[in-house]
């Protein structure tokens, strides 16, 4: 079955380019023109990404960005903008956006991008922990699941964008192990972002947020100052 992909543009002929490439790439592309028609169609059709313009009428991009996820929908989603300005680079991707384009961009690259999110995601489903596959990290009350892209905390399934697990996936697999923001941007965001630490401390923060008792005094994902983060067991399990 075809991925669907969501674009949501008001640029009529970027849609148009847009669209007419996706689909040369073998996916199922719906459109929007604007914030508000698009939030209602992320709704209502599920589609298995979204690409998302920042300057939208009725309703800009970040706020389509905040409210999917505040609806607990984690749709992965790839902004563009026409400013290269690392704000909104960095407020769209703490509001859940998974990549970021500026424009202008190659048509190539957009499918590029589109192929390494969905590779990265997969649709959260069930409740259910799954049986424990010969390839799975645990530390503490956390298991991650990398076959599956899934991860639990004392046995819940834990909502993540696809950026906040493989960040999870690369501290639990160097557990013990001081990583620095600069190694965190190479290994997780590789290709962007360079040098832009913030991005590193906004997903931990998110880390946080869904798996230590006390944010003020994380037990699973250490702040090594002057340094970095480190995974390691909590000594009060």
């Amino acid at each position: 079955m075809n991925k669907t992909i969501l674009v949501v543009e008001d640029e009529q002929s970027i849609a148009t380019l847009l669209k007419y490439n996706l689909e040369q790439s073998g996916y199922s592309v719906i459109t929007a023109n604007d914030g508000e028609e698009g939030m209602n169609m992320a709704v209502e059709q599920l589609p298995d990404l979204m690409i998302l313009d920042l300057m939208l009428p009725k309703m800009d991009g970040i706020e389509v960005c905040k409210e999917l996820r505040q609806k607990k929908m984690n749709i992965p989603i790839l902004m563009l903008t026409a400013k290269d300005d690392e704000f909104d680079k960095v407020l769209g991707l703490e509001l859940g956006a998974d990549d970021y384009m500026t424009k202008p961009f190659s048509p190539r690259e957009v499918v590029a991008r589109v192929k390494a999110i969905l590779r990265r995601s997969q649709a959260i489903k069930g409740a259910v922990e799954p049986e424990e596959p010969a390839d799975y990290k645990e530390v503490g009350e956390l298991k991650v699941y990398p076959e599956q892209y899934e991860a639990y905390f004392q046995g819940q399934l834990l909502e993540l964008t696809p950026k906040e697990f493989e960040l999870l996936l690369h501290l639990a697999n160097n557990k013990g192990r001081v990583l620095t923001r600069d190694h965190l941007l190479s290994a997780v965001w590789n290709y962007d972002f360079a040098g832009d630490t913030r991005i590193v401390d906004v997903h931990i923060s998110h880390l946080r947020e869904k798996i230590e008792p006390d944010t003020k005094k994380p037990v699973y994902i250490k702040t090594i100052r002057g340094l970095g983060y480190k995974m390691e067991e909590p000594r009060n399990q």
